[in-house]
């Protein structure tokens, strides 16, 4: 029996019209046959959505057919020829890869793409392939997969060459815990208890990507605050097995570990809350710390939506292979004296070298602040002269992301030292641009992953900030909602509510005393207000910068672009509040939402 796997489709087709319509269209198509409880589709699914969306090509589509799934599977069934092939798809056969084998998968679409520009574009010649039997089946027109019983293994089932599959369980350190600081706690934790960690990393979910990695939580009453709890800040995610074998307990074992899904439930039921991880580091349901696949099915899905590439074998001497290259970001600061000189050209050189500039903020450091970054080199010679160097001026702090960021950016930046810079790499950035008379190097980057994440937070902290649209601008909600969240913000927590005046006042307690106090209570006690707890790093300064000026005239001179600008009236009645500082946001946040 053969099993087909479902992709949210693209376009759905559901007659003869539509069919023949979809495969009369030029390119690489993909369409996708499904019954939606088979196993293999939900390891798939995230891996084609990335695939489609990291391509961005429009010579890639994407299908489901849904009303002739039986009929389609049985006809695949019956003949797996390219001969039949071309009946079906008017198309010729070009690649073949037998199972639900993630790796190849990745790599056979961006490949097949790139081939076919090429037929199409420059006249080559299409390779083709003929095969009696097939799982995948991708042509110049059409792409299918079909998985049949001989091929249903995890996604991490490469070959057989790469020997028998070793049971894998996916962790996530979730948000609440990455905030408070326990990661490192908790790793070490997951070592003591004799877990392996086989793959790590740090990730920031949208909500879009939380609702599908939850999906299967979609009634759930605490649906709606899980998905909004997950996208408020980075989760910690790892991909745990253990013991030298197949590791067939480290499902169970990882669940016994963190404890009940309910904080509260473990930490009524646990006898010893330091032994049981949701006791000691959740809060609740949603804010419990810590999550971990139920099921194998639940482990294969969620490895492919976080490591579609990864892969492992129990065979000893045999190591994991890590994923293959993934989009890093990493931190990159121009010190004061370079920034004065050289800021356009040197913006310029890290757009040429592929880089994009995802976060970016100029900032005086104060010579504690530079002390504190540069803590680990106090002691050294330079140490001073370096310090000096950080808070002689404005400097400009970035967040770059592009594959292998690190390491693509030290290799941009050159050698350490300005004179073996000169020497050794003269066409590097810190030999191009190194100021005369000044010993420290004027670019800064880091050296490792785990230093890069550290180093965005230190510049660009991941933070919550209250956005209020107020009573005026609630005509304009769903358009500044949809604005706040093209500028990256993720809303954990939203409610409508008409304020008390002694909520109100005390909203707007630091203006007590002035001028426009009392009509500022009146206003914001005349209708409803939205109240959004908006997370993303540096959100108090970046959701300011966004609402603009507090006098809608000054804004629309000086930020056309921004919120009061295109939705305030006047001072009163100026759309929107955000908080002044994060700790105002955190006692606002509580002030409205509570605990």
């Amino acid at each position: 029996m053969s099993y087909a796997c479902f992709l949210p489709p693209q376009e759905e087709l559901k007659n003869q019209e539509q069919w023949d319509d979809f495969l009369s269209k030029k390119g690489l198509g993909m369409i996708d046959v499904y019954q939606a409880w088979a196993g293999p589709c939900a390891a798939v699914n995230g891996m084609l959505r990335r695939i489609k969306n990291e391509l961005g090509d429009d010579l890639l589509r994407f299908a489901s057919n849904i009303d002739n799934v039986i009929k389609l599977i049985r006809l695949f069934e019956r003949r797996f020829s390219g001969t039949y092939l071309e009946k079906l798809a008017g198309g010729e056969l070009v690649h073949v890869i037998r199972g639900a084998n993630a790796p190849l998968i990745n790599k056979a679409i961006p490949d097949l793409l790139k081939a076919e520009h090429s037929v199409l574009e420059d006249g080559s010649e299409r390779k083709v392939v003929r095969t009696a039997y097939m799982c995948m089946m991708i042509t110049h027109k059409l792409l299918v997969l079909v998985y049949d019983d001989l091929h249903t293994h995890m996604i991490t089932n490469v070959s057989t060459e790469a020997g028998p599959q070793k049971e894998v369980t996916v962790a996530i350190i979730k948000p609440d815990a990455v905030q408070a600081g326990h990661v490192e706690d908790i790793i070490q934790r997951v070592k003591d208890a004799g877990f392996e960690i086989l793959a790590q990393e740090e990730r920031m979910l949208t909500e879009e990507e939380a609702r599908e990695f939850y999906s299967h939580k979609a009634d759930e009453e605490f649906f709606d605050e899980l998905v909004a709890f997950m996208a408020s800040g980075p989760s910690h995610v790892l991909v745990l097995s253990k013991g030298d074998d197949a590791g067939a307990e480290v499902i169970d074992e990882w669940r016994k570990i963190i404890g009940p899904f309910d904080s509260t439930v473990a930490k009524e039921e646990a006898p010893d809350r330091w032994v049981v991880l949701r006791a000691q580091y959740g809060t609740d349901k949603s804010m419990n710390a810590l999550h971990g696949s139920d099921s194998h099915e639940m482990a294969t899905r969620e490895l492919a939506f976080f490591f579609p590439n990864f892969q492992v074998s129990f065979q000893k001497n045999i190591p994991a292979k890590p994923a293959e290259k993934r989009l890093q970001r990493t931190l990159a600061l121009i010190r004061p004296d370079a920034l004065k000189e050289h800021k356009d050209e040197i913006l310029a050189k890290i757009q040429e070298a592929g880089f994009t500039v995802a976060l970016q903020k100029e900032m005086q450091l104060t010579k504690d602040q530079a002390a504190e970054f540069y803590k680990e080199h106090e002691g050294q010679d330079y140490f001073d002269q370096l310090i000096e160097s950080m808070t002689c001026g404005p400097l400009l702090a970035l967040g770059l992301a592009r594959e292998d960021a690190v390491e693509r950016w030290r290799d941009l930046l050159g050698p350490k030292e300005v004179p073996v810079a000169k020497e050794e790499a003269p066409d590097s950035l810190r030999a191009q641009f190194a100021v005369e008379d000044v010993p420290i190097n004027q670019l800064h980057g880091s050296d490792s992953v785990d230093h890069a994440e550290k180093e965005v937070q230190f510049f660009f902290p991941m933070q919550q900030t209250l956005a209020v649209v107020k009573p005026d601008a609630q005509e304009h909600k769903d358009e500044i909602i949809a604005r706040i969240k093209e500028a990256g913000f993720n809303i954990a927590f939203q409610k409508e509510t008409s304020l008390t005046e002694e909520l109100a006042q005390q909203l707007y307690t630091e203006h007590e005393g002035k001028e426009f106090y009392p009509q500022l209570v009146e206003h914001m006690t005349s209708g409803p207000s939205l109240f959004m707890v908006l997370s993303v790093e540096d959100a108090v300064e970046r959701f300011r910068e966004l609402m603009g000026p507090t006098d809608p005239e000054v804004a629309k001179e000086q930020c056309p672009d921004s919120l009061r600008a295109q939705f305030a009236s006047d001072m009163l009645k100026n759309a929107l509040h955000g908080s002044s500082d994060p700790n105002h946001a955190q006692e606002k946040i509580k002030a409205i939402f509570g605990d």
